[in-house]
This record gives C-alpha cells, sequence and structure tokens, in this order.
C-alpha cells in the first residue's frame, strides 16, 4: 500500500511540474531560448569565452539575454534570465533570476547587452537565494578575465564571490555591475516549478527535475 501511494504522490507531483511549465508566458520561453544561444555563442570563439577553469570552478551561472538600454534609462525592473548551479557534479534544474538596475550603464553605443555570471563560491549562492541582493554590497563582484586562461587575472576577480561579463555589438568584456540588485524571479519560478517550491530547493537541494521547456539551456551548460 505504501508503495502505490507513493508512485501516486510521484505521479502528481510530475503532472503538477509538467502543467506548470505550460503556463508559461512566451516571454519566458523566448528568455529561456536567449540564455541558451547567449552561452553557444560565447563558447563558440575560445579565445573570447570565459575562462576554462573559472566555468569549472563556479558553483553557479547566470545568463540574463538582452537587457534593453530603455530598460536602464525608464528603471525599475531591468532584466531577466535564468541561473543553474552544480549539483554532485552535473548542472541543476533552473530557476529564473530577475536584476534590478543599479549605477552601471551599457557599453557606449549599446542597445542591449547580454550579461553572464559566475558564482565562485558557496557564500555567494546562498546570499544569492536568500533574499534581493545589492551587488557590490551584500556580494562582492568583479568584471571577469576574457579568453583561454585565467591566469591574468587580477587579485579582485580571484576574491570576488561573483564574476561578471557583458556582450554587446559582439564584444565580449568583463564589466563591473556593482548597484545591480538580483533576487529568484518569484512569479515565473511558481509558473515552472508549481507554488512552495523555493529557487534553494530547486538549485541546491536537486528537488526538482529540469522541465522540457528548459532543454535548450540546459543543452547550452555542457561546454
Amino acid at each position: 500500500m505504501r508503495v502505490i501511494i507513493g508512485a501516486v504522490a510521484m505521479a502528481i507531483a510530475m503532472t503538477a511540474t509538467t502543467a506548470s511549465a505550460a503556463d508559461l508566458s512566451q516571454k519566458s520561453l523566448d528568455r529561456i531560448k536567449e540564455a541558451a544561444a547567449v552561452l553557444k555563442e560565447i563558447h563558440a570563439v575560445p579565445d573570447k569565452d570565459i575562462p576554462q577553469e573559472l566555468w569549472d570552478k563556479a558553483e553557479c551561472v547566470i545568463v540574463i539575454p538582452n537587457l534593453k538600454k530603455a530598460a536602464f534609462i525608464i528603471g525599475g525592473e531591468f532584466g531577466k534570465g535564468l541561473m543553474s548551479c552544480r549539483e554532485k557534479g552535473a548542472w541543476s534544474a533552473p530557476v529564473f533570476m530577475e536584476l534590478q538596475k543599479g549605477s552601471w550603464g551599457l557599453q557606449a553605443g549599446a542597445e542591449s547587452i547580454d550579461l553572464v555570471l559566475l558564482v565562485m563560491n558557496q557564500n555567494g549562492v546562498n546570499k544569492l537565494l536568500n533574499n534581493k541582493v545589492t551587488l557590490g554590497a551584500d556580494a562582492s563582484v568583479a568584471g571577469g578575465p576574457v579568453g583561454r586562461s585565467a591566469h591574468a587575472a587580477t587579485d579582485a576577480q580571484l576574491k570576488s564571490e561573483l564574476l561578471s561579463w557583458s556582450r554587446a555589438q559582439g564584444l565580449f568584456a568583463g564589466i563591473d555591475i556593482s548597484g545591480g540588485a538580483l533576487k529568484p524571479d518569484t512569479d515565473d519560478n511558481e509558473a515552472l516549478y508549481g507554488k512552495n517550491i523555493p529557487a534553494h530547493d530547486v538549485v541546491i537541494e536537486g528537488k526538482a527535475k529540469a522541465p522540457a521547456a528548459t532543454k535548450p539551456f540546459m543543452d547550452a551548460l555542457q561546454r
């Protein structure tokens, strides 16, 4: 009887997850595909990529695609993207994250940028998932080095909890995003996984499998 009840409960949970993924807006579905495209295009040019050794050491990856200049000027919510963390040697199911603007701007002449962040230690991960974190104040952040090797990284880069890069007009470079505020996107995460499943439980505890809708992003993480 216990086996039957457990199987029924698992089936209900899987059905709920599938149904919630179907509730994603078209914007969220597009964001998944755009985040995947950013990683694939960056990784396609090793000399202009995130150094492999930093990628291998990172606890989590965050990709926020297509941040609009207009959104930065007007204010309010700035951008949304996806975050996945390493769980027992593999990338976890992703969660949506949102970035609120700080005092930083875009590259000169750019109308939009793609943003990639690596969370370099567990302390940084915990801060991001607990609540809204102000970058540079609550969590240390530095623009990351570009290229095949991280040997040229500065002490500030090596000691930071987060490293950040931006891509605009074909240029991929480290960027200082101090002053921006990052936090889990509760509404989109509920649409993806259902209610009462915190982002921490997804990316750290592994309590949810990656829905089919997130497959492009999960594939792009396999560098």
